[in-house]
C-alpha cells in the first residue's frame, strides 16, 4: 500500500532508539523526510548516521535537545518549521512506590512526558491550521488507562497525554488535519530489554525465558503473550501519519497486545 508519504515532513521527539528510531526507519521507508531527536549529541549524531547508511537516498536530520531542559527546548522550537507530521514519542519512566515519588519526580514526568508534547504541539498545529493540513500523534500507554501501582506518576502522564491529544483534535475541525493517540502495550524497546538481560544475567536464565516470565507476571492477559516489537507500532503510526487515515481522528488507537480490556 503506498501511504503517500513522499516529501512529507516528520519530526520525532525521542527517536534515537526503541519506538521512536523504528518510527523514523518506518517514515523514511514510506519516503518521508524524517528529523530525530535524542538529548545526547554523540548518540543523536549516530543515530541519523545508521539511519542514512539505511537510506541512502532520503532526507535525514538530528535535533539534540533534552526535554528537560527548557533552555533547550526553546532553542528546539525555534528550528521547527515546515513539520507535516509531529510524533509526540518522548518519555521517560521508573518504578517507584506512591510513597517513594516526591514532587520533583511529578514535575520532572510530567515536564518531560506531557510538557514536550504540548510545547512541540503549540508550536507546530498553528502553522498546521494555515495549511488545514498535518498530523499529530501521541505515543501514550495502555498505562494511561490501567495504571500501574508502582508507576502511578508515570500512568498519570499517559493519561494526560490522551487529553490532551483528544483536546487539541477539536481544534481541528473542518480541515485535512488530525490528531491521535497509540496506547502501546509492553513493548521491547531498548531501555526493556537492557533491563531484562540485567536481571537475566543475574539469574543465569535465557533472555526469552525471562522475557516470558515477565509477560507472565505483569501482563497474564496479554492475547498476544509476548513483548511487543516496536516496530509494530511503528506500522500504525505510518498509517496514521498518512492522508489515508484522514477519517480518523481524535481517537485513541490500541497497539496494546489485547493487554486492555476495554473496547
Amino acid at each position: 500500500m503506498n501511504l503517500k508519504l513522499e516529501g512529507k515532513r516528520a519530526f520525532i521527539s525521542g527517536s534515537t532508539q526503541g519506538i521512536g528510531f523504528a518510527i523514523a526507519k518506518q517514515l523514511l521507508n514510506e519516503k518521508a523526510e524524517v528529523i530525530i531527536n535524542g538529548r545526547n549529541e554523540e548518540k543523536t549524531n549516530l543515530s541519523v548516521q545508521k539511519l542514512k547508511d539505511e537510506f541512502p537516498q532520503a532526507i535525514i536530520s538530528g535535533i539534540v535537545c533534552d526535554f528537560g531542559n527548557k533552555e533547550e527546548v526553546n532553542e528546539l522550537l525555534n528550528q521547527l518549521n515546515g513539520i507535516d507530521i509531529l510524533i509526540n514519542n518522548v518519555g521517560v519512566f521508573e518504578l517507584k512506590d506512591f510513597e517513594s515519588i516526591e514532587d520533583e519526580d511529578w514535575h520532572r514526568i510530567f515536564d518531560i512526558n506531557v510538557m514536550s508534547s504540548i510545547k512541540l504541539s503549540k508550536k507546530l498545529l498553528p502553522q498546521m491550521l494555515q495549511k488545514k493540513s498535518g498530523r499529530i500523534i501521541f505515543i501514550s500507554s495502555e498505562s494511561g488507562v490501567n495504571i500501574p501501582a508502582n508507576m502511578i506518576h508515570y500512568g498519570m502522564t499517559k493519561a494526560a497525554m490522551m487529553a490532551v491529544s483528544n483536546g487539541l483534535s477539536k481544534l481541528t475541525l473542518g480541515t485535512e488535519i488530525t490528531v491521535n493517540t497509540i496506547l502501546g502495550g509492553p513493548t521491547y524497546s531498548d531501555g526493556v530489554a537492557s533491563t531484562i538481560e540485567h536481571i537475566a544475567s543475574l539469574q543465569n536464565i535465557e533472555i526469552e525465558q525471562m522475557k516470558s516470565v515477565i509477560i507472565q507476571q505483569t501482563n497474564p492477559h496479554s492475547l498476544l503473550q509476548r513483548f511487543i516489537d516496536p516496530t509494530e507500532i511503528a506500522s500504525l503510526v505510518a498509517y496514521l501519519s498518512s492522508p489515508l487515515s484522514i477519517a480518523t481522528n481524535g481517537a485513541c488507537l490500541r497497539a496494546d497486545g489485547g493487554t486492555l480490556k476495554t473496547i
